[in-house]
């Protein structure tokens, strides 16, 4: 269930709890007449279940109430009553698989702003990175997967994609490929300072590395784990399940591949610098190709969902 807060016009007030009548999910509702100040307007406060949740929020924006007054959501941890129990089991589908556009398009906005915070990020993975490539540490390699913030703006582009919106994926694109380039430049700079003490070594770079020589060599496969990735991760936004965003972090190499392109860019190795950037490329395009496909998919079927439901009324 999710717990949604209305500052609402006096003049909106019938308009939107017809609204909230009508939908199927939606119970617990409360007016508090006149209880805003600003913006003035009465408050409204509801819970609806998830799988109604898209539907009525996009009524809400259509009533003109996000321009007049405002529109809260929080997730409910828990809810005891029969009155919700009974709406959910009026809505249609399934809680955890519902696609609620307002906040998957609010996680990822948020997720692909190229700020500060985004950019440190992004740089200590990639410097963590450079130090598991030259060592051929797994471990390390892992670490700045997870630590990556990179999935973000990939998620963001899909999203815009999908919703035909440029300036979000102008936003999503900045931030994606302007970190990367901030944080390849910084590695070279990184990597120099490391071998000037010697903790890095051309040796080490250009010896055997089992464990890490993947991120250079690109080759099908890549493309089918990136897609993988990519479909995992919108699913794991939509359905409100984050946790899986771990597992698509440390599958998908991206961050690894940066660093790589950028530690064979301090030592002259123009021919891994190549190959890692491929690999940086593909496994980027594979994500949002997933990343398109799935969420078409899911919107797909939400229409579907709810044309059957409008009929059966």
């Amino acid at each position: 269930m999710l717990h949604l807060r209305l500052i609402v016009p006096g003049p909106l007030l019938p308009a939107v709890l017809d609204l909230l009548d009508s939908t199927l999910g939606a119970t617990h509702v409360v007016t508090l007449p006149a209880a805003a100040r600003r913006p003035p307007g009465d408050v409204v406060l509801c819970d609806v279940a998830r799988e109604s949740a898209d539907e009525l929020l996009a009524g809400l924006r259509a009533l003109g109430v996000p321009e007049q007054g405002a529109i809260d959501v929080s997730a409910l941890e828990l809810s005891i009553s029969r009155a919700a129990r009974e709406a959910e089991s009026r809505a249609p589908g399934l809680g955890s698989d519902a696609l609620v556009w307002e906040s998957v398009t609010e996680v990822t906005h948020e997720e692909s702003a190229f700020s500060y915070t985004y950019l440190a990020f992004i740089v200590t993975a990639t410097m963590l990175a450079a130090c598991g490539v030259v060592l051929d540490s797994a471990v390390l390699i892992v670490g700045a997967m997870v630590v990556g913030p990179e999935f973000g703006p990939l998620a963001g582009l899909c999203v815009a994609l999908v919703q035909r919106r440029a300036h979000p994926a102008l936003r999503s694109l900045t931030a994606l490929l302007g970190g990367f380039a901030v944080a390849i430049v910084l590695t070279i700079l990184f990597s120099w300072m490391m071998n000037a003490f010697g903790l890095f070594t051309e040796a080490d770079f250009h010896g055997s590395r089992p464990n890490t020589s993947f991120v250079f060599q690109p080759d099908a496969l890549s493309l089918v784990v990136a897609f993988l990735g990519g479909v995992a991760g919108l699913l794991s936004l939509t359905s409100a399940k984050s946790g899986a965003l771990v597992g698509v972090a440390i599958s998908v190499t991206t961050v690894p591949a940066a660093a790589n392109a950028a530690v064979a860019l301090a030592y002259g190795e123009f021919g891994q610098a190549r190959g890692s950037t491929v690999q940086l490329l593909l496994n980027m395009s594979g994500i949002v190709i997933a990343g398109v496909l799935t969420l078409l998919v899911q919107q797909s079927a939400w229409r579907q969902l709810r044309s059957r439901r409008q009929a059966a009324r």
